[in-house]
This record gives C-alpha cells, sequence and structure tokens, in this order.
C-alpha cells in the first residue's frame, strides 16, 4: 500500500501508549495504541492493535484496527481484514479487505475537474 513517497514512517505511536487530543503530523502516522481526539496527517496507518476514538483525516488512511468515528480521506481508504470502522467514510476510492466490518455511510465523490468549465466559458467568449 505504501509508495516510495510514503514508506518513511514519520511519527509512531507505539502499542502501550495513548492519546488524547489533536495530533497533526507532516508525513506518514502509524498508530498501534489508543487516541481519543482527531488525527490529521498526510497518510495514517492504524495497526490491529489500534483504536481511535474520534475523526480521521488524511491523503490515504489504512485501517488494521478500530475506528469510531469518521474517516476522511483524499485520496484513498483501505480497510484490512480485521479492520473495524463505526462511522462515516468519505473517500474517492475505497478498498475493502473479506472479513472487514464497516458500521455507517461511504460517500464516495471524485473531485470535478475544471477543463470543461474553462471550455464552455471559452466558447461562450467567442459566441460574443
Amino acid at each position: 500500500m505504501l509508495t516510495k513517497e510514503t514508506d518513511k514512517l514519520e511519527s509512531f505511536l507505539g502499542m502501550n501508549s495513548s492519546f488524547k487530543g489533536e495530533l497533526n503530523v507532516r508525513g506518514t502516522l502509524r498508530v498501534d495504541g489508543t487516541v481519543e481526539g482527531q488525527l490529521n496527517a498526510d497518510h495514517v496507518i492504524l495497526s490491529e492493535s489500534a483504536e481511535v476514538k474520534g475523526e480521521i483525516k488524511a491523503e490515504r488512511i489504512i485501517i488494521g484496527g478500530r475506528v469510531d468515528g469518521n474517516v476522511r480521506a483524499q485520496e484513498l481508504v483501505e480497510i484490512k481484514s480485521k479492520g473495524k470502522i463505526f462511522g462515516d467514510i468519505f473517500t474517492p476510492k475505497l478498498a475493502t479487505i473479506e472479513g472487514a466490518e464497516l458500521n455507517g455511510k461511504v460517500e464516495m465523490k471524485k473531485e470535478e475537474r475544471k477543463v470543461i468549465e474553462l471550455e464552455l466559458k471559452a466558447r461562450e467568449m467567442g459566441k460574443g
């Protein structure tokens, strides 16, 4: 799942660790412990032992543990076989592995392209 630009792990919350509040990370954040609050990062990886009560926002999110809250990804959400989400998912792409649990709604909207608008404006300007 990780690409060359995301394979470097910048931040880590260990298995016997807990965090309460809002955590903002540039780069990749791996969580093995528990979080109560909001996670904001470029990429978020939750291991099977991770538990998050709150919202996760990132470009790409991999869920191996449990999330009680909404998940918002700009690119992709992947739910592993032991991953559990009790909340809504907002992402253009969703991948689930057999055994994953999702209790919530999924909203998949792709970013609209501006090319069509520019072409229409150019045509309108040409007519006037």
